[in-house]
């Protein structure tokens, strides 16, 4: 992470984001929480008009979740660098080392800290991309204190979704949950390592839903208000039903720690990123070839539409599967594929998650009219 401007900038591919990853570079790792037995997790409860609302107790969820959530050790060797006033490529620098004149930078070993979790008993992990990113060797440790070595199935940085695998069975595992189901002022918990402290629960609330964040992504983040600190990333985001509904991802801060927002990769998008990690290690995904812009209300009115809901084309990609289509700058998108169009992330993420070579229909709203066409979703290029 780099720092510019009191602001930390998170990079994911070909854009730069004004949030911070929450993984640690870390020396050394901290001492692992013990196991603890399982009971229920909480259930929420809908108070009737004018009772007081009690909160939760997230006891029973820690018991029964904790277990299947791991803390990892990614580990890379660097060059030293030395204080050589020779340049590496000067034909005297081997001479003068030779003769200790230079000294031998050696190597470094780094390490960084993150958080992943059990999805199924023979030992596939869910944790995020950026935490196991250009390292050489990773490690597991259960809440047992059982260390393994991991194998790194793949990773896709467009999501920031990776999976690993262990080599064991009869493992806990977690409960998958639906995010469709979150509503903001909903109260959550978080499971992760930050700074390395290994089980480490905080909770809070959904702040909202669908954040979409200037990364190229769209990926449509569930906001939190859950402390998430270096150490959290590839963790466990849990619903009061036990259920986990996102992995943590990033944080906005101008300091590196948390201040109040964080964010969290919907669990059913990471599902499926690990399904295609799973059977053949790489991530594919359609694409229509349009740059898309957000629709305001003053854009919506001019266009004659009621309300700002639909994602607005800005420019169509020529001879890309909306311009075969008839697509046009100007068009908003409505729906595709039966799903329905709010936002500019529901539009890529369905489009993202069709398979390629599929028809899809499109409503289209253009100079006061709905249309519908169809148009084959295309491969989008590496």
């Amino acid at each position: 992470m780099t720092r510019t401007n009191k602001l930390l900038f998170f990079l994911l591919p070909g854009i730069f984001l004004l949030v911070a990853g929450c993984s640690r570079q870390a020396p050394e790792k901290a001492a692992p929480s013990a196991t603890a037995p399982a009971t229920q997790a909480p259930q929420a409860s809908q108070p009737a008009p004018g009772q007081t609302v009690s909160l939760p107790n997230f006891v029973g969820l820690v018991k029964q979740e904790g277990p299947a959530v791991v803390n990892i050790s990614a580990t890379r060797v660097e060059e030293r660098q030395g204080n050589s006033p020779i340049p590496r490529g000067d034909p005297l620098y081997e001479f003068f080392r030779r003769f200790g004149a230079i000294p031998d930078p050696g190597e470094a070993l780094v390490a960084s800290l993150g958080s992943g979790f059990l999805i199924s008993q023979d030992g596939y992990i869910l944790t995020n991309a950026h935490v196991i990113a250009n390292t050489d060797e990773v490690r597991v440790r259960l809440t047992n204190k059982r260390d393994y070595k991991a194998k790194v199935i793949g990773a896709d940085p467009y999501t920031d979704v990776a999976l690993l695998k262990i080599d064991a069975t009869g493992l806990p595992v977690v409960k998958i949950g639906d995010p469709n189901k979150l509503e903001p002022g909903e109260w959550v918990a978080a499971i992760g390592a930050p700074f390395g402290f290994d089980n480490s629960v905080t909770v809070g609330v959904v702040s909202a839903k669908g954040r979409m964040l200037p990364s190229g992504s769209y990926v449509p983040f569930i906001q939190t208000d859950v402390a998430v600190n270096p150490g959290n990333s590839g963790g466990p985001l849990f619903s009061t039903r036990g259920e986990v509904i996102g992995i943590n991802s990033q944080i906005y801060s101008q300091t590196g720690g948390y201040m109040g927002i964080s964010f969290a990769i919907p669990i059913d998008i990471a599902m499926d990123i690990s399904k295609q990690l799973r059977e053949s290690g790489k991530v594919v995904r359609g694409y229509i070839g349009v740059q898309l812009q957000e629709l305001s209300y003053d854009i919506a009115t001019s266009l004659g539409l009621k309300e700002a809901r639909g994602a607005l084309v800005a420019a169509v990609q020529r001879g890309g599967p909306a311009a075969k289509a008839g697509i046009e700058p100007g068009d908003v998108i409505r729906g595709i594929g039966g799903q329905p169009v709010e936002t500019l992330a529901d539009l890529a993420r369905v489009v993202g998650s069709t398979k390629p070579g599929t028809t899809v229909d499109a409503e289209v709203w253009r100079k006061g009219e709905k249309r519908s066409v169809k148009m084959t979703v295309a491969t989008l290029p590496a």
